[in-house]
């Protein structure tokens, strides 16, 4: 059975409260003047990086916003028990969550983006 590995709750929260109070400051600043015409309300903030391990060609992830668990594949180059790191971004349009982008290394050299969602 594949081992899934999780990101801190804490970090996940973190992100979604600063953009929240972002866009609360920005709508509160924007009732005083004109919405500004270049923020499309897109920001993607990153939450965390954990050590992974790949196995069985894999690297699998809990994923937060109610994506849940996802194996992502790993080129059979890198063998397995191969020391990792997954990064999260969580994407939010004018604050409210739409989707997280993952991305994992090896020895510093990213090999893998895969977006959930909207990114």
């Amino acid at each position: 059975m594949a081992t899934f590995h999780s990101f801190d709750d804490k970090a996940i929260a973190s992100v979604l409260e600063a953009t929240s109070r972002h866009y609360d400051a920005a709508a509160l600043e924007s009732n005083r003047r004109e919405i500004n015409p270049i923020d499309d309300g897109h920001i993607r903030i990153a939450a965390q990086c954990i050590s992974v391990t790949v196995e069985n060609g894999k690297i699998c992830l809990n994923l937060p916003l109610g994506i849940g668990k996802y194996c992502l594949p790993i080129p059979s180059i890198i063998p397995d028990g191969t020391a990792a790191q997954a990064c999260l971004d969580i994407c939010t349009t004018w604050g409210i969550p739409t989707g997280v982008r993952v991305t994992v290394s090896v020895a510093g050299k990213v090999i893998l983006e895969k977006t959930f969602l909207k990114c």
